[in-house]
């Protein structure tokens, strides 16, 4: 994977983007050197109300390029066991 802005990533509009800079992940780098579950740990903390499981698919999904609809359910299952 190349190093694009957050933005530019599969599953990531413009709310998420916005909210992944201000918990300082502004791109594809920073998302992949945290990883998904810190990512959404960060966004949990900072938007408790506002952020649900489908953000950490999302952001799983972007890393791997894939919708987040599509993740596989045995990665969804360990994510959450993770989380």
């Amino acid at each position: 994977m190349s190093n694009k802005p957050i933005s530019a990533l599969r599953n990531i509009g413009p709310t998420t983007a916005a909210r992944l800079h201000q918990v300082g992940i502004a791109s594809q780098e920073e998302l992949e050197k945290l990883g998904p579950l810190e990512s959404f740990r960060r966004l949990k903390a900072a938007f408790p109300d506002k952020v649900s499981l489908n953000a950490l698919w999302a952001l799983q999904g972007a890393l791997l390029d894939l919708p987040w609809n599509e993740l596989p359910h045995d990665l969804k299952a360990r994510l959450k066991v993770e989380l």
